[in-house]
């Protein structure tokens, strides 16, 4: 694992470092989920996912050049990523292609959709932790 490296997109922090950031993500999203606020909640799964992607990416020597910078870059990747499991590959997959609320298409939002998002985050991230603990050294 590399050191922090502040001039550096990807080491700028710790992979833990990045971990925490998720969960303040995570956590934004679901108080604009509460607040009735469709567009901010899947963006903020969309970031809670892509920040905890970018901790697992710190502990790689060569992270893939496919999963690119942006969380959404993360998201597609993983989304076609063989070696991830495939219940991780359809949340990556729920986080890209749901689309925005308020955009030109008109999505339904219910607390159910609500709640797959949250969900799909979630499961991400829970891939993202066990790909940075696998990483450390015992």
């Amino acid at each position: 694992m590399r050191a922090p490296d502040p001039e550096h997109w990807l080491y700028r922090h710790a992979p833990r470092e990045w971990l925490r950031a998720s969960l303040g993500e995570l956590e934004q999203a679901k108080r604009a989920y509460a607040a009735h606020n469709g567009r901010a909640g899947l963006a903020g799964c969309r970031r809670a996912a892509g920040v905890a992607l970018n901790g697992w990416l710190a502990t790689l020597d060569a992270p893939p050049e496919s999963y690119g910078r942006s969380y959404m870059d993360h998201l597609a990747a993983l989304g076609a990523d063989e070696g991830a499991p495939e219940a991780v590959r359809a949340a990556a997959r729920v986080l890209r292609q749901t689309p925005l609320p308020g955009g030109e298409i008109v999505a339904l939002r219910t607390a159910t959709t609500d709640a797959r998002a949250l969900d799909a985050a979630e499961t991400v991230m829970a891939h993202a932790y066990a790909g940075v603990v696998r990483a450390e050294p015992e």
